[in-house]
């Protein structure tokens, strides 16, 4: 019965700013790190931001500064903040948990976030 469920995806114009959310249910949510990936038509998924349990953050040099993660592990959700958006940044956006102990992966359908005038 895991499931992440991304929502908040869409069309923006260039230099505006989004916010996605992942609602996660059927695991532990607090014990899993948390990582944003995109994909754009054609190309390879990347990480964009990552989050581990203890609330330490990273992300991809084309992102950072502009990107922010964080958690809600009382509300079982992951955020990314998107601002000052790009034509590039246009991609799905999929939520992942990882727990690495166990080898366990979970993944969502993604979200669809447009930067285009």
């Amino acid at each position: 019965q895991a499931q992440l469920v991304e929502s908040g995806g869409g069309l923006v114009q260039p230099g505006g700013s989004l916010s996605v959310s992942c609602a996660a249910s059927g695991f532990t949510f607090s014990i899993y790190a948390m990582n944003w990936y995109r994909q754009a038509p054609g190309k390879e998924r990347e990480l964009v931001a990552a989050i581990s349990t203890g609330g330490t953050t990273k992300y991809a040099d084309s992102v950072k500064g502009r990107f922010t993660i964080s958690r809600d592990n009382a509300k079982n959700t992951v955020y990314l903040q998107m601002n000052s958006l790009k034509p590039e940044d246009t991609a799905v956006y999929f939520c992942n948990a990882v727990r690495s102990l166990i080898k366990v992966n979970y993944w969502g359908q993604g979200t669809q976030v447009t930067v285009s005038s």
